[in-house]
């Protein structure tokens, strides 16, 4: 059985997820330089708007279908989810779903706890959905979910009418108890975070009245496109440079055919690992560019790299194109603050390829990256710095003096601890190709959760 197939068929039959990912034990491998990438690849289907087709689907009458869905094991934690909680969720072929969703406010009491794996947007989006609904659900996860902040979410939503027990520190287990019906509220996000502006909106969706987010710096916007695609009343506003948006409630959606466009966000391995890899000319097919999203490619072409868009066009209200990409000559720059929330997930590859640029690259205002799988700035700081790099760790972002291109020294005897962070552990991947003597990883079956096939597209490209 091929890999997903097997993955699919251990979460319908509610095998915990820790089983499936983590009771095998670590599985460290190392990295080394594989040569130029060249020819064509296709990353897998957003994550974001997977977990967003799935869930919308669910809600909305009738059959939704879904093409180009990415099958790692945080978007099926979410489907398994739905599942539990009444919608009929199929796999029909290769990353082809069907939904048939039980309209909004029918979801139904879950039998057992939700299983959210290694998942935070599955998380913090399925506590927003249940949060205007009359049921009981609990929430766990594994080890590493299991110490990340749920506070956020659960502040607005608690004025919502939503109650809450949870671990100490706002973290997993957690049980909650949506309210039916809920309170509509205006609350203006106190960070820059699409979930907890996602959660808020979706919890509005079965609230009376009108529910609005206030958001003083932009975020990724797939809840907003694809909620107005299904049909919701929803509008957006410029009100003193800030984005008022507000919700409708007791909304009816009606199902969508959906084709999912490359993630950005695993794109950008690729993208980076082409630019350091000297000889390459990588063309990376179908990869979202939504701007709330593109923020990495914008900073590597101000640090000189050579990023082509070619065949730009627009695919289900998304903006979609195919990516060039040659080795370059990186430079150093300061990292605009203000541009972190189109890219917060690609930090973690930038510092790799500003490891390798001519000059230091200055990254600030990035406080949200403690608080993702791991404390990802800590984490890439460690990891570069063993690996040769010259980092400095501030509060809230790295200062990297680059090599100007001569490859890291790589690890020796000791791994790289990745914290069962995926993007860790694939950044340092990355950063393995431009070494000397490759970088070892401490485990590589996180990367399953975002990007099951990461090294088999790393194969095929340098080939």
């Amino acid at each position: 059985m091929c890999p997903v197939k097997a993955l699919i068929a251990s979460r319908r039959n509610r095998k915990p997820f820790v089983t499936n990912i983590l009771s095998s034990g670590p599985t460290p491998k190392r990295f080394a330089p594989l040569g130029p990438l060249r020819g064509t690849i296709r990353v897998p289907g957003d994550k974001s708007i997977s977990h967003r087709s799935l869930m919308f689907g669910a809600l909305a009458v009738g059959e939704t279908k879904v093409s180009g869905l990415l099958e790692g094991h945080d978007v099926i934690a979410t489907a398994d989810a739905l599942r539990a909680m009444g919608a009929t969720i199929d796999r029909t072929g290769e990353g082809e779903w069907s939904i048939h969703g039980v309209g909004v406010g029918g979801l139904l009491q879950p039998k057992q706890a939700l299983d959210m794996g290694n998942s935070g947007t599955s998380t913090r989006l399925l506590m927003g959905l249940i949060a205007s609904h009359g049921i009981t659900a609990s929430f766990v996860g594994d080890a590493s979910l299991s110490a990340r902040p749920m506070g956020r979410v659960i502040e607005p939503l608690s004025q919502m009418g939503a109650s809450f027990t949870s671990s100490p520190g706002g973290t997993l287990p957690l049980m909650m108890t949506g309210s039916l019906p809920a309170v509509p509220i205006t609350y203006r996000l106190p960070v820059a975070s699409a979930q907890v502006k996602s959660a808020v909106l979706l919890a509005g969706l079965n609230t009376p009245g009108i529910t609005t987010v206030i958001e003083p710096v932009p975020t990724r916007d797939h809840s907003e496109r694809m909620l107005k695609g299904f049909g919701a009343e929803l509008t957006v506003v410029e009100v003193d440079e800030e984005r008022h948006i507000s919700i409708h409630g007791d909304a009816e959606l009606s199902p969508q055919t959906i084709t999912v466009p490359g993630d950005p966000s695993s794109a950008a391995f690729f993208i980076v690992a082409a630019l350091i890899t000297e000889g390459s000319d990588l063309l990376i097919e179908n990869v979202g560019l939504n701007a709330t999203r593109a923020g990495l490619i914008t900073v590597l072409q101000q640090m000189g790299g050579d990023i082509e868009l070619v065949n730009q066009r627009e695919v289900g209200g998304e903006p979609v194109a195919d990516l060039r990409v040659k080795h370059s000559r990186l430079t150093g720059i300061e990292v605009d603050p203000a541009i972190a929330p189109s890219m917060i997930d690609e930090f973690p590859v930038l510092f790799v390829a500003a490891s390798l640029a001519k000059g230091r690259t200055t990254t600030s205002g990035l406080d949200e990256l403690r608080v993702k799988e791991s404390d990802r700035l800590a984490a890439m700081a460690a990891a570069l710095k063993a690996s040769g790099a010259i980092v400095e760790e501030l509060e809230d972002g790295l200062i990297i003096e680059g090599s100007d291109g001569t490859p890291l020294r790589g690890t020796k005897d000791e791994a790289i601890i990745t914290h069962l962070d995926h993007r860790i552990a694939m950044s340092m991947a990355v950063a393995g190709l431009a070494s000397k003597s490759g970088v070892e990883v401490d485990d590589t079956r996180p990367i399953a959760t975002s990007f099951p096939t990461f090294e088999e597209l790393l194969r095929k490209a340098s080939s």
